[in-house]
């Protein structure tokens, strides 16, 4: 993979849109004096450059020393952000309302508190509006300072309703910490342990879970409790490998952004990860139909002005579409016609590299690797799965773990035997050392090792018998995953009837239409 810039500036700069630059050099040209435009210099440098490299920097903007370097990059980087604050300042709920609590300070410190009471409550509507409890708990703090110490005969009661109002958002606060912090040690324990594979596992993620879980759910009544509550549910279900109820509380975690319209600009990176969730879940399910329907619904928010403004959500919701994108290919058998997005793929993944994780993209890589499978074009599958299996550093192990077995699978099929038992005994090295294997797991482990060094037709039954073993898991909750990674039940049926896996799978999908 290409190496990254680390260099902080550089990739500011790089995420600028064509109007942010525009609006930075007139931002420092109006506020700057002219014996400090070197800023302009170093950015006009900094922009030209495809990969950051400090000796040729200089050698562009000649009017800087290296001894000056550090200081002007350090201002040129504030400079960026101060111009794109007063861009974004309309948009921006948090802006706003951090604007408004400035304005209010600076009327207390006049003595103007009358003044700045009314300001406090306008920025109190703002944060009851979209639910910024954290605003609406400062400006409470702020007014009971101002009534304590100055008499303002602002309102009758005041003292009984500012508390009652405090004790209310405190109360909501106080929920939705609890509510977060479980959010994020289940994510914590799915990247500790992964998926529940047995019932120990199920015992232990229900134990923690009950033990986690604030009993006042009821209460949950505001935005962000909802928010974090389903949030919890969702990890909860995904994590057992309920995928009726990961979609259930998926649902509802979108859903609630119809309730509180007003919240989608202010939370949409929630707003997308809810999507995507929601589109795994029928993924998971195989309901092709809502799943279609999602993307399409997904696709019309993309298109929206205010995601186009933002490149973190922006990149977020198209890595996430594209993945719906390709599961639905699965799901319906057109791997083939999968293969079309294959060039925008590899695109939008070599563009965003300075923002996508390793783990997103060889998630991608795999993804890759079973259209071009599931097409019949086993060279260009091992193509990209040995750009996962050579990735060196921490990965989850289920990937790694699958994308050797398809590599293994794919040899098989383009008929490498001489490179089979050497494959075979690395993958069962790798296998060796994971912890817990799945019941699909542990079956083709034991079939790899046996049966891949006969000849096809000794194969055949040794085929028979795996996915006569294999059906009795399929309707097993702990064994989902294993067949979403890969439709191994597809391909053997493919080897037994001589049938291509593209149209097995495709045969399933037109038949399940037929039923409806």
């Amino acid at each position: 993979m290409p190496n990254r810039s680390t260099d902080s500036l550089f990739q500011l700069v790089k995420s600028l849109e064509k109007s942010e630059k525009r609006n930075f050099k007139l931002y420092v040209k109006r506020n700057t004096a002219t014996d400090d435009l070197k800023i302009i210099q170093l950015f006009d440098a900094m922009d030209k450059m495809t990969d950051y490299d400090e000796k040729q920097l200089l050698k562009k903007a000649r009017g800087i020393s290296k001894q000056q370097l550090s200081n002007i990059k350090a201002h040129l980087y504030k400079q960026i952000l101060s111009s794109l604050r007063l861009i974004k300042e309309e948009d921006n709920v948090d802006i706003r309302l951090h604007e408004q609590m400035d304005h209010a300070r600076i009327l207390y410190n006049k003595g103007l508190y009358l003044q700045s009471l009314k300001v406090l409550e306008r920025l109190k509507e703002t944060a009851k509006a979209y639910q910024q409890l954290t605003y609406w708990q400062q400006a409470l703090f702020f007014e009971k300072k101002i009534e304590t110490l100055f008499i303002t005969r602002s309102m009758q009661d005041r003292a009984d309703k500012l508390s009652a109002e405090s004790d209310g958002v405190n109360f909501q606060l106080t929920l939705v910490n609890q509510f977060s912090n479980l959010s994020l040690q289940l994510y914590s324990w799915y990247i500790k342990h992964g998926h529940a594979r047995n019932e120990k596992d199920i015992k232990s993620i229900e134990t923690f879970f009950r033990k986690h879980l604030p009993a006042e759910t009821h209460h949950a009544k505001g935005f962000y409790e909802k928010l974090y509550l389903y949030q919890c549910y969702v990890w909860y279900a995904f994590i057992r490998q309920d995928f009726l109820q990961y979609y259930r509380y998926s649902q509802k975690w979108v859903s609630l952004f119809e309730e509180y319209p007003g919240l989608l600009k202010v939370e949409t990176a929630s707003y997308i990860k809810g999507m995507h969730n929601l589109m795994g879940a029928q993924f998971n399910l195989a309901n092709h139909e809502k799943l279609a329907q999602s993307i399409k619904h997904f696709e019309q928010f993309v298109k929206q002005k205010h995601l186009a403004e933002n490149e973190n959500n922006r990149i977020l919701a198209y890595q996430y579409l594209y993945a719906a994108r390709i599961n639905l290919y699965f799901l319906q058998g057109t791997f083939t016609k999968g293969l079309r997005l294959v060039p925008f793929l590899e695109e939008m993944l070599k563009e965003y590299e300075l923002y996508l994780d390793s783990h997103r993209v060889l998630v991608f890589y795999y993804k890759i690797a079973s259209l071009y499978f599931g097409s019949g074009n086993n060279e260009k599958a091992i193509d990209y799965l040995n750009r996962i299996i050579n990735q060196k550093g921490d990965l989850r192990t289920d990937l790694q773990c699958y994308a050797r077995l398809l590599h293994l699978i794919a040899h098989y099929e383009l008929g490498n035997f001489d490179l089979l038992e050497y494959l075979i005994k690395s993958v069962y090295r790798y296998m060796a050392r994971m912890e817990n294997l799945s019941k699909v797991e542990e079956a083709m482990f034991v079939f790899l090792r046996r049966s891949f060094h006969v000849g096809a037709m000794a194969l055949k039954p040794e085929f028979e018998k795996l996915l006569a073993k294999l059906k009795q898991y399929e309707g097993n909750p702990l064994e989902a995953r294993a067949f979403a990674y890969l439709d191994v039940i597809s391909w053997l049926e493919s080897k037994i009837s001589g049938v291509h896996v593209q149209d097995v799978i495709r045969e399933k999908f037109l038949l399940g239409k037929r039923k409806l």
